[in-house]
This record gives C-alpha cells, structure tokens and sequence, in this order.
C-alpha cells in the first residue's frame, strides 16, 4: 500500500478538500504513476454533485490524467520507469465479454470499472481519481504518451478528446463530407479539430453566434448558428454527419432536419431524456439516425493519442493550481472557461 494525497469531496453538497488515502501495492501488471496534470471534466462536478443518483463519498474525482511511471510490476511489458503515460475514464474491466474481446472495453457486458466513484474488481476498494499525487493502474488501461505533446494540454484527451474522437471514426468521417458540431465546449472545441485533421468540411453549430471567431481559429470551415431560421434552412438536408455534444436536455428535432437522407446524428454530452422527445417523423422521413457513443475502448484510446502526436493536437487549457479548483468548478458551471481547465499537480504538494 502507498499514502495518497488529493483532493476529495465528502458529500454532495461539499467542497474539495485535502484528502489522504492508500493506493492498492503495485501488482506484476501494475503500472505507477507519479500524476503531473488532471484534467477537470464537467462530469466531475455532476458525480460530486450527484446529479445522476450514484455516488459514492468520499470521492476523489478526475479522470483525464497525465503523468510519469514511477514503478511498473514484474509482468508489464508496455511501460517502462520514466515513461510519459495517460489514464482516462477506465481502470478495468472484466475482460473476457464479447465487448472487452473486441477492445471496447466501456461497453463491458459486466459494466467497466471507471477511475473514480467505482470499485475495484479484486480488492472491493473504492476507486479514487485523478485529483491526486499518484495513482496505480493495470497496464491495459494506461496509454503511452508522445513527448512531443505538450502534456498539460493533453490531459483532456483522455475523455474530451476519446469522446469525440470515437464516433468521428466509427462513422468513418473523412474528405468529401460535411460535418457539423453541435456546441461548441470542452467536447466541442475537440470535434472541430478532429474532424478538420480527419479531412472533413467542419461547421460549427452554435446558438451564439459570438463563438465564431474562435470556432473558425479552431479549424472550423464555417458556422452556422441554430437560432437563426434562414441558416438553418440554407443547410437543410445538406450533412453527411452531427456530433452533438450539448451536455444538457435540449431539442434535437431542428437538427434533424440538417442531414442527409440515410445520415446520422451522434449524442455524447446529454445522459437524460431528451425534452422535448424526439418526434419520429423527424427519422422516419429521409431515413435517418439518431445514436449515442461512450469514450472508446483502450486500442482506440491509443490511437487517438498517436493521431493527436501526428497531427500537433491538444486541447485549449487553462492550468490552475489545485488550491482554486472549487472556484474552477463554479466557474465551469457558468460555462467560463475555454475551454478545460486542468490542474497542475505540482501545486498539491504546496497546498498540503
């Protein structure tokens, strides 16, 4: 066992606060991480709040986690001591279902095991998160990290980035298609530069119409803002695919309207209903979808961080001493950052 320290959260309505607690001994397929930055994912506020009705207290969140292996078990063969490595939304899973077979891991038949507000398959322990000093994890669920990242900015790659990044693939998005992003966000900012470095046209689709600039400085083509009805029917019918990244119950029947016959629309920030309900005539004329997609299984977790070394791309960041994080979390509530915040993990040790 090793001491941790980090910050937790004690009930729903807490703060985070200093916290120590034991980190599982370092097992033969066990890799330690010295954690360098962690990321702040709007979902960190949502579990400590517990908007979804699972929470687990106390709770140390974060999941976008960037460090340096300090120790691996006598079976790791993938990392070595000095290795620049990445820990996302998984730490387990139970590895023999058809899912976890087929490397996407998330969609484990048993349920994956997430970083934080979990429990660890062998031991029964709660598993903690990223908002601390080290972490141990089985090498399978670590990813290597290009040092020709800049790390700090890497660390939303883990979830913002695998989010959008996922289905861009899945649905083979590439030259000659037209793309839209819905929102643009901590997810959205990330879809726009994929699907630009995948080849795509890229529109970026807003209700304000503020975020232009910056929604073209990230690589989008052009914008299109949604509350604006002669935009909207300019680009009726016209896209081969939407990332919708809203993280919150909105409309999704005007979008509808913008794809193709036999295009699809993707969902990767709201987990509850949609208000008001997807009407059917919205699908059922042109032939269309709507789906959802979760992170990515640990292959295309990878290769999402090789093709972010390959292509330079990183999320925008605002490093903050932990010190500040609860005001970063009411700041994000507000939608004030641009657009992730990630915490130096140096600063922990100052703020002890």
């Amino acid at each position: 066992m090793s001491l941790a320290h980090g910050y937790a959260v004690h009930d729903q309505t807490a703060p985070l606060v200093p916290f120590s607690f034991e980190r599982r001994p370092v097992a033969a397929g066990d890799v330690r991480i010295q954690i360098l930055y962690s990321g702040i994912c709007h979902s960190d506020l949502h579990q400590a709040r517990d908007d979804w009705g699972n929470s687990k207290f106390p709770m140390v969140p974060g999941h976008e986690i960037i460090g340096r292996v300090t120790e691996v078990g006598a079976g790791v063969t993938a990392f070595k001591v000095g290795d620049f490595a990445g820990v996302g939304c998984m730490v387990d899973s139970c590895r023999h279902c058809a899912a976890c077979d087929e490397s996407l891991e998330q969609y484990c038949e048993k349920g994956a095991t997430f970083t934080y507000n979990s429990t660890e398959r062998d031991t029964g322990q709660p598993t903690f998160g990223g908002y601390s000093d080290h972490i141990v994890v089985e090498q399978r669920f670590v990813v290597k990290v290009s040092e020709k990242l800049d790390l700090k900015a890497a660390a939303p790659l883990l979830c913002a980035g695998i989010t959008t990044y996922s289905p861009l693939r899945h649905w083979k998005v590439g030259p000659g298609q037209k793309v839209g992003i819905i929102g643009l966000g901590g997810l959205g900012h990330m879809g726009v530069k994929f699907a630009k470095a995948m080849g795509a046209t890229v529109v970026m689709i807003t209700t304000t119409p503020e975020k232009g600039a910056d929604a073209k400085r990230l690589g989008a083509d052009e914008v299109l803002v949604s509350r604006d009805p002669a935009q909207m029917q300019a680009h009726a019918g016209s896209f081969d695919f939407l990332l919708n990244t809203i993280p919150v119950s909105h409309d999704t029947n005007p979008y509808m309207g913008l794809l193709k016959r036999d295009a699809t629309m993707c969902l990767v920030g709201v987990l509850t209903e949609l208000d008001p309900p997807l009407m059917g005539a919205a699908m059922m004329f042109g032939r269309k979808h709507i789906t959802g997609s979760a992170i990515g299984g640990m292959a295309e977790t990878q290769e999402m961080m090789d093709f972010c070394a390959e292509h330079n791309i990183v999320s925008d960041v605002e490093v903050i001493d932990i010190k500040t994080v609860n005001e970063a979390w009411e700041r994000m509530a507000k939608n004030d950052v641009r657009y992730r915040f990630v915490i130096d993990m140096a600063t922990l040790e100052k703020a002890a």
